[in-house]
């Protein structure tokens, strides 16, 4: 610490400071823990920024007016420049800036050094929890005596990270205790860490068992457990009796890991319980990203916050008057990020074990790999949900430091609060040394600087955010507001406090060579439980009588909160934005564009939006054909997508090009995008063929088109999504020429046999001579025709019937212009004979955006009427000739005209 005491305050003038879109002049001070820029009107606040929460300075290169910047971006989401009018001046800001920020030892943090100037009220912060205490209030030892207090662990030896006082069941000793640790990574049993106030469920945490590739297994784990899932037995009693008849139970072990990580543990000895093994319980994989993805993801919203500071600073440069409300932020990006999928998944899991307690009187056990991480978001936010005491400011503090603080979070390790030389960027760093030097001292820092910031991670962030979602959806129900959890957010990296300095209860606890930390810093909660604090801190709108559990009132729910995972957002006050910006205008259903985006892309682009439109959305289809009559009401779009069959045969002549599946009288519907849950709903099921966007569908009787050249009209495209439909739309004119021609080639099909010869290239569609409209009975009679002899080279149309032509006066069609894909697949055509082919008993469904007229009796037709139309090349006949010699079918006509 000499080098703080020896450095002498540096004070640099007349530095242009830019922030926000806005450039001052002032004078930046840097003393021992802080960076303070002074403004030089008097009516602009001093801006004081701790070191540890800055967390990159980047010194640029000369500008072109003569000025030389230096970046600094924080851990606050915020992001300033300061520009000097000399290079001296800009370096030794930013080397002074470097010394100051990057600490090799904890006890160089500004919380040793910081004495509250008056001195707070109260001085107790450090013993505001007590597990004895806190125990007993939720019944420990009074209302069920199925668990009792430990000491196994009070000299920290038996398991270094956990609290010196554990609650473990009665009927486990402390010998079993012994055994069983060897069973689990880092000795962090299964510990006690709530019992329900409305029953006897409980939540316990541990971490991973030491399973490995051999599926080790360890009785007294096993024991442990089984006891902690029959503390509901007999509470009142220290004995464990019999399972009760009827219950219905569901005991959960929850491994916050997804499958294929928790698995592939066994590989480092780890691994999952072998439920083989684990009486009366069920094992849950709750697909939360580890530490390592959270950190990119959150990597990803400070990339997109900082290219929009960039592009306004850039923007204020060159337009200085058009800066004011203008929003560059890039919301694709954000969602684009993840973040919201993390909050959306975290919350699934704290959905699932508060219902399983207060619902199915039940009992959870949560562990992730060690159980600092992802167990202690899950624990603390269950516990906030089924506890009001613990939506309270006091009672908030306590869960802090029981779920996080006592059981082994490494804030030390995840806040990364020594920082790194990682951090600081200067472009003289290559250019002073030549290239092999450059290369070395590159590499070295890269190894150096991984290892120190591998283990940081926004795990402590993504709670706070997540009670944010709960402080949103439940306005009433927190006693405190959002300024509460700011506070919380700000202190944890300013290291103002001695709080979050430490891994464990231990450290904090325990002095290496002297007092222990706990004596030698200010607790957070000395400050936050001041009197001009708590009156900023309290929420107006708090209404404690709503989690009166004795109250029968309409809408009444106990006190416990079951959230909404979809029903997520972007927290905009901590990112110093507008909702707005971040997360969109507020808006009630309208017409949007039709996403078909694949469900890991779209889970994060519009979680936000999903919840905001509550009606079911349908929309009026073409009935699919079937052999049984289909229902033509108006189906929802989930099962009218899963309804769909993409073909495998047929050209594809543009894998881009998707055609729409709605036909040109089909209204504008807006549509929410598939979410993370509902998105499997949209796609189908797994054996259903996914819909791609690369493969264009071939004519097929699941997956009618369009039967006019009208364009379908255009769906209004989402600003905040990209539509895969969207970019699609522009080829969709090229589709219906591809199943055009193919129409076409089907009619030359037929024409060419009854010449007595078949082509080869449409050799798939031979079968198909049964045609019929939708919604009408097919014709008794059919066509057989003999094979035939040539190709379609010899055919000559100058006319060929055309389905997508403009509507022109109504006239009968021939046959040739029904609808090829009115059937699923008609038998093999077969020689002439009286009876026909194919019939179908029952009539098919209407088509409900078409209009039919009312049908009439037909002759059908035989092969002399369908040769001479064949032949026929000058002009269409407004009726087709019927034989006396063929026979009089009762068949209905398809396209309900009428033949005469």
């Amino acid at each position: 610490m000499g080098f703080i005491f020896q450095l002498k305050d540096l004070q640099v003038e007349r530095v242009a400071c830019t922030k926000s879109g806005t450039t001052r002049l002032g004078t930046i001070h840097l003393t021992a823990h802080h960076l303070i820029f002074r403004y030089d009107e008097e009516a602009e606040k001093e801006m004081w920024v701790p070191y540890p929460i800055i967390s990159l300075v980047s010194c640029l290169p000369q500008t072109l007016q003569g000025q030389y910047p230096v970046n600094f971006h924080t851990r606050t989401f915020e992001t300033f420049s300061l520009s000097f009018s000399k290079d001296k001046d800009a370096t030794d800001v930013f080397e002074s800036v470097k010394e100051l920020t990057v600490t090799i030892s904890v006890s160089q943090l500004y919380a040793f050094f910081y004495r509250p100037n008056p001195p707070l009220p109260t001085s107790t912060g450090w013993f505001i929890y007590s597990p004895r205490d806190e125990f007993v209030r939720m019944g420990v030892g009074s209302r069920s005596k199925a668990w009792r207090f430990t000491d196994i662990n009070k000299d920290y030896s038996f398991c270094p990270t956990y609290p010196a006082r554990l609650v473990v069941p009665t009927r486990i000793s402390d010998t079993t205790l012994q055994y069983a640790s060897k069973y689990r990574s880092k000795c962090r049993i299964p510990i006690l860490s709530y019992l329900h106030w409305a029953n006897y469920g409980s939540i316990t945490r541990s971490s991973q068992p030491m399973v490995g590739i051999t599926q080790n297994r360890s009785i007294q784990d096993e024991k442990l457990i089984e006891a902690v899932f029959q503390t509901h037995v007999s509470p009142d009693s220290r004995a464990s009796n019999a399972p009760i008849y009827g219950a219905t139970t569901t005991n959960l072990i929850i491994d916050a890991r997804p499958t294929v990580n928790a698995v592939a543990n066994s590989a480092k000895g780890a691994g999952t319980e072998n439920m083989d093994h684990y009486k009366d319980s069920k094992k849950v994989y709750l697909g939360i990203d580890h530490i390592h993805a959270m950190r990119e993801s959150l990597g990803k919203v400070v990339e997109a916050l900082r290219e929009a500071d960039t592009l306004l600073a850039s923007i204020n440069t060159d337009l200085p008057d058009r800066v004011s409300g203008l929003a560059v932020l890039d919301r694709q990006a954000l969602r684009r990020s993840g973040w919201l999928r993390h909050l959306s998944a975290i919350l699934e899991g704290t959905l699932l074990c508060t219902r399983n307690v207060h619902i199915n009187s039940s009992h959870v056990l949560i562990h992730c790999s060690d159980g600092w991480d992802r167990t202690s978001q899950l624990s603390a936010l269950t516990q906030l949900c089924l506890d009001p005491y613990f939506r309270t400011i006091r009672g908030f503090e306590i869960l802090i430091e029981k779920d996080w603080l006592a059981v082994g979070h490494k804030f030390l390790d995840r806040c990364g609060h020594l920082s790194s030389d990682k951090f600081f960027q200067s472009p003289g760093d290559s250019a002073n040394a030549g290239g092999a030097e450059a290369f070395l001292a590159s590499v070295q820092n890269r190894f150096a600087s991984q290892h120190h910031i591998k283990e940081t991670s926004p795990v402590f962030h993504q709670f706070l955010e997540s009670v944010r979602q709960l402080q949103r959806q439940f306005p009433e129900r927190f006693e405190f507001n959002e300024r509460f959890l700011h506070q919380l957010y700000y202190h944890m990296y300013s290291c103002q406090f001695g709080t979050f300095l430490y891994n464990c209860e231990r450290e904090r606890r325990v002095g290496e060579n002297g007092p222990p930390p706990c004596d030698r810093t200010v607790s957070i909660w000395d400050f936050l439980n001041s009197p001009p604090e708590m009156a900023l801190n309290i929420n107006p709108t708090y209404d404690s009588s709503l989690d009166d559990p004795t109250s029968r009132a309409a809408g009444a729910d106990m006190g416990v909160l079951f959230p909404n995972p979809k029903d997520v957002r972007f927290w905009h006050e901590l990112y110093g934005r507008t909702d707005e910006e971040m997360n969109g205008r507020p808006y009630v259903a309208q017409s949007r564009s039709i996403e078909a985006a694949g469900p890991s892309e779209s889970v994060d682009e519009d979680l936000a939006d999903s919840e905001r439109i509550e009606t079911p959305v349908v929309i009026p289809t073409p009935p699919l054909t079937n052999s049984k009559p289909v229902n033509s009401k108006p189906v929802p779009l989930s099962q009218s997508i899963r309804s769909l069959s993409i073909g495998s045969r047929g050209a594809t002549p543009s894998p881009g090009v998707l055609p729409k599946e709605l036909s040109p009288s089909t209204p504008e519907v807006g549509l929410p995008t598939p979410t993370r849950a509902d998105s499997n709903l949209l796609f189908g099921s797994p054996s259903d063929t996914p819909l791609r966007a690369s493969r264009m569908p071939s004519p097929s009787p699941q997956n009618p088109l369009n039967r006019s050249r009208t364009k379908p009209p255009e769906f209004l495209p989402s600003s905040s999504v990209k539509s895969i439909w969207g970019k699609l739309s522009s080829n969709a004119s090229a589709a219906l020429s591809v199943v055009q021609d193919t129409y076409v080639n089907v009619a030359k099909d037929f024409i060419s046999g009854n010449e007595g010869e078949a082509p080869a290239r449409t050799a798939e569609l031979r079968s198909r001579d049964t045609l019929s409209a939708w919604g009408e009975e097919p014709p008794t009679s059919s066509v057989s025709t003999s094979p035939s002899r040539g190709g379609l080279a010899s055919l000559s149309l100058p006319t060929a019937a055309n389905p997508w032509a403009n509507p022109r006066a109504r006239t009968p069609p021939s046959v040739l212009e029904h609808n090829p894909w009115g059937v699923v697949r008609s038998p093999p055509r077969l020689p002439l004979d009286p009876e026909p082919p194919y019939q179908s008993s029952r009539p098919l469904p209407l088509d409900p955006t078409v209009a039919h007229p009312i049908p009439r009796v037909a002759s059908s037709l035989s092969i002399s009427s369908l040769q001479s139309k064949a032949t026929t090349t000058t002009s269409r006949k407004s009726s087709a000739a019927v034989p006396p010699s063929a026979p009089v079918s009762s068949a209905i006509d398809p396209l309900g005209v009428g033949l005469s």
